[in-house]
């Protein structure tokens, strides 16, 4: 990808290999460093649209986005609104879950429990930060969205003990309240905040209410025979993934005695690979992020777009929480 590109993006060959022909008009919901998207030209796609919440990104592409000339759009905004940004039928989506490494590098963005900075998380430049959030809520919401979201069992624990030590205003102040909450690790396991950082990630940014708006989007958007793939970090993301990829193309299986097959529309996706695609072991060694990574891809129909139902998804429901 060049050497001015910092990132290696994940699951890219086995992407691209998966939604081939390459060709026409592609959003990159999750621009980023634009691994993707450059991927997605070199491989045949005419144009690609690239989305991104986080403006800096944007700043960063300057240097080599101007190669590609008409070919490239860069478009502040969150891939929810994908199909309204693009205004016309696309031939493909990509999203790639998640923060980045480039943010998690970025001290100043307070995503990383590693490197000390403000308590934010925010991957745009709007709404409450982390620290907002963390110093107002109640202490029964902090602790849904700890085990909700991030599927953390000592969640009340760590609840309990994040109101006690509030305010907060730095992710160092955070990773010391949440490992001391949490047995000390042992060599090979991740560090004890992993799961609380992931799970206020989350709740900061809706997450979630994005990934099920944005797949809802993708459906409106894509042209049929268009692919949708998604790569996901983590059980959660890919449930739903899984779920919306399954109950638009009418593959989630039949119902029980107990509950009856409801009447199903016309599928609007087909699935071409039964089960998602992980890493191979080269790109294992070349980049360890990708270990936990899984690829899915769609194929859209030319069935009406329909209505997705949140709750059928999986999508985890919090009493009090927005």
């Amino acid at each position: 990808m060049g050497a001015d590109a910092p990132h290696i993006p994940v699951l890219l060959a086995p992407l691209l290999r998966a939604v081939e022909p390459v060709a026409g008009l592609w959003v990159d919901g999750t621009f980023g460093a634009g691994g993707y998207t450059r991927g997605l030209l070199a491989a045949g796609a005419d144009r690609v649209i690239g989305i991104d919440r986080d403006p800096t990104v944007f700043d960063m592409a300057r240097v080599w986005a101007g190669e590609y000339g008409d070919r490239l759009q860069l478009e502040q905004g969150t891939f929810s609104d994908l199909d309204r940004i693009a205004g016309q039928p696309v031939d493909g989506v990509v999203l790639d879950l998640g923060v980045s490494s480039m943010q998690l590098d970025q001290a100043e963005r307070g995503f990383s429990f590693l490197r000390d900075g403000p308590l934010d998380m925010r991957m745009g430049d709007d709404g409450p930060s982390a620290a907002d959030l963390l110093n107002s809520a109640d202490e029964g919401v902090i602790a849904d969205v700890l085990y909700h979201y991030g599927e953390e069992r000592a969640s009340r624990r760590i609840a309990r003990a994040i109101v006690r030590a509030r305010p907060l205003t730095r992710t160092a102040e955070l990773a010391e309240v949440v490992a001391g909450c949490l047995p000390r690790p042992k060599p090979g396991q991740s560090h004890p905040a992993t799961r609380s950082f992931q799970a206020i990630r989350i709740w900061v940014n809706d997450e979630f209410g994005q990934l099920v708006a944005g797949l809802a989007a993708a459906e409106r958007a894509l042209r049929p025979g268009g692919r949708l793939a998604v790569v996901t970090f983590h059980s959660l993301e890919d449930r739903i993934v899984k779920r919306f990829m399954q109950m638009r193309s009418n593959s989630a299986g039949g119902g029980s005695r107990h509950a009856p097959v409801a009447q199903q529309a016309l599928p609007a996706f087909t699935m071409p690979f039964r089960r998602a695609i992980g890493a191979d072991d080269a790109e294992l060694d070349a980049n360890p992020r990708a270990r936990s990574a899984l690829l899915r891809v769609a194929m859209r129909t030319d069935a009406p777009a329909g209505r997705v139902d949140s709750a059928a998804l999986g999508l985890p429901v919090l009493p009090g929480v927005s």
